[in-house]
Parts: structure tokens; sequence; C-alpha cells
């Protein structure tokens, strides 16, 4: 029988879930999978009734990651936007270079270096360095913005307010975004190649999209009148406090906002290009934002409004 590839946040979380994705995903290919999860619920029983193997484990307890990784051929390695993740890195990397394990797909933010500008990102690049370190066969994911999170920050202001309320500057901001389903997709197509380079970074942007547009999608896709409403950081930090955002979280997005709103992107640099890599190795096209709202966002939204 064929060892499983491991696949850390195999539930699905608050960000883009791309652990369920990969999860289902490999099943729909026959590949067995040992869902990582915190605890047993319907979501992780939804995983098993696919036929996924469920481990609940801890990310921070080293032996509980010992044991899940005991066995398997590859990993996805996607941790939550909260505290510990360098420690939850050091445990799976060790792990992973005991059980003889050879591939191992890092999910981390597009900007991974020590210059990025919030705490996560910085702590992403130590993740990257830590699991080159082990000589595990890593590589690297460096997602933008799921269009995931911007739903969730929507639902939260547009039905009780009439608008998109968000510090992200006026609406010629430009933001580089991508579906959480098409990142899923690539770590698939890495995990599951019959050859990889490790230490290679795979930067993945589906869209560079402005603010007025993104509202526009918004409006046209809802049938209704869509404005958008800068706020101030703190004041979005209190509303993301009082949502129950953990600290970890608002200080990176608090950072990740100021850093949208000054950074002048224009979508004609090459830097916020659409990814080639989504299609090349995800085997699908990028998702177009709008078809993302339809599918995900329109029904909600439209009854509450």
């Amino acid at each position: 029988m064929a060892r499983p590839v491991l696949v850390t946040s195999a539930a699905g979380g608050r960000q883009g879930k791309t652990g369920r994705h990969v999860s289902e995903m490999l099943l729909a290919r026959g590949v067995p999978v040992r869902a990582f999860v915190n605890k047993i619920d319907e979501r992780s029983e939804r995983l098993r009734a696919l036929g996924a193997e469920i481990f609940e484990g801890d990310f921070l307890d080293i032996r509980s990651v010992q044991r899940a990784v005991q066995g398997t051929s590859a990993i996805y390695f996607a941790y939550p936007v909260q505290d510990g993740l360098v420690d939850a890195t050091a445990a799976m990397a060790l792990a992973a270079r005991e059980a003889g394990v050879s591939r191992l797909v890092n999910l981390v933010m597009l900007q991974s270096s020590p210059e990025a500008p919030t705490p996560r990102m910085r702590q992403n690049f130590l993740s990257e360095q830590v699991f080159e370190w082990a000589n595990v066969g890593a590589v690297h994911i460096r997602a933008t913005v799921f269009y995931e999170n911007v739903a969730s920050l929507t639902r939260q202001s547009l039905p009780a307010d009439g608008a998109v309320r968000l510090p992200w500057g006026n609406e010629n901001t430009v933001l580089p975004l991508v579906a959480a389903e098409d990142v899923a997709r690539v770590a698939v197509g890495l995990l599951t190649s019959s050859q990889l380079t490790p230490g290679t970074a795979y930067p993945l942007i589906g869209t560079t999209i402005s603010l007025k547009e993104m509202i526009g999608i918004f409006g046209k896709v809802l049938g209704r009148n869509v404005r958008y409403e800068e706020i101030s950081d703190e004041e979005w930090r209190r509303q993301a406090a009082a949502r129950g955002y953990n600290e970890h979280a608002i200080a990176h997005l608090s950072s990740l906002w100021r850093a949208l709103r000054s950074a002048a992107i224009d979508p004609r640099d090459p830097r916020y290009a659409v990814a080639g890599t989504i299609e090349k190795i995800g085997g699908a096209k990028p998702k177009a934002l709008e078809t993302f709202v339809r599918e995900n966002l329109s029904e909600p939204l439209a009854k509450s409004a």
C-alpha cells in the first residue's frame, strides 16, 4: 500500500482552507491522505468519509508531530495565522528528517524575507530556512492574499453597513489576489510531480485588481449598490478583536493593509504578474475573482441585503 501524504490544517480554518482543498484533491486522485487536524469534529469526519486517515494532533507537540509524520511519503505544511509558526516549523522539520521524508510543500506568503512588511512574513522567511537546513526536499508556495479573506472581510461589513469598510486607502489601491483553490491545485501538483528541485519558491498571484474594480464586481454579482468606505487602522483593529481575531493575526493584517496602501502597485509590474505556475503545475487557469464571488459570496450577501 502506498504511503500517505501528510496534510496539515486539513479540516480547514479561518483563512483559505488550502489544507482541506489539498486533502480532497489528493483523495480524488486516489492518493492516500493522513489528515492532520486540531480536533475531531464534523469537518474531519467528512474527510474520513472521503477516505482520509484522520490524525488528531498538535503542531507544537514534537511527539505528536513525530507520530503524525511516521510512515508518510510527503508533507503539505500550512500553519494557521497565529503564534507558534517557527516552533511548529522546527518540530515538523525534525520529524520529517527523522522519518526520511524527501518532499515537503511549505505554504508561505508572497513576500518572504527579513525585510518583509509584516511579522508573519518575516517568520515565513525563517520557516523556509529551517526546512532548507533540514534537507527534507522542501519547496515553497508564496501565495498572495486569498479571495476567501476578501470575501470574509466583505461579509463582516457589507450586510450591516451597506459598504465594504476596510483600511485599504482609496479606490485606486491595487491588490494582488489568488483563490485558495488555485493554491491547493499547485500544491497537489508539486506533491505528486515526478520531479522537484528542492529550495524552489513558487510565487502565486491569480489576479491584480484595483479596489474600485473589486467593489464593482461585488455590485455586479449582487445586483445592488456596493460602495467602499475607508476606515482607520485603529478602527479595523478594534473590530477585528471584537470578532475574535487573535493578536498575531491582527498584527499581521494591520501591517499588510498599510503595506498594500503604500505600495502603489502597478498591474504591469512583472513582480505582480498573474502566475503561469497556476496553469502549468495546477492544471487550470487562475480562477477569476468574479467567478469566485458568484460561487461563494452572492447567496449569503444577497439574503442579507
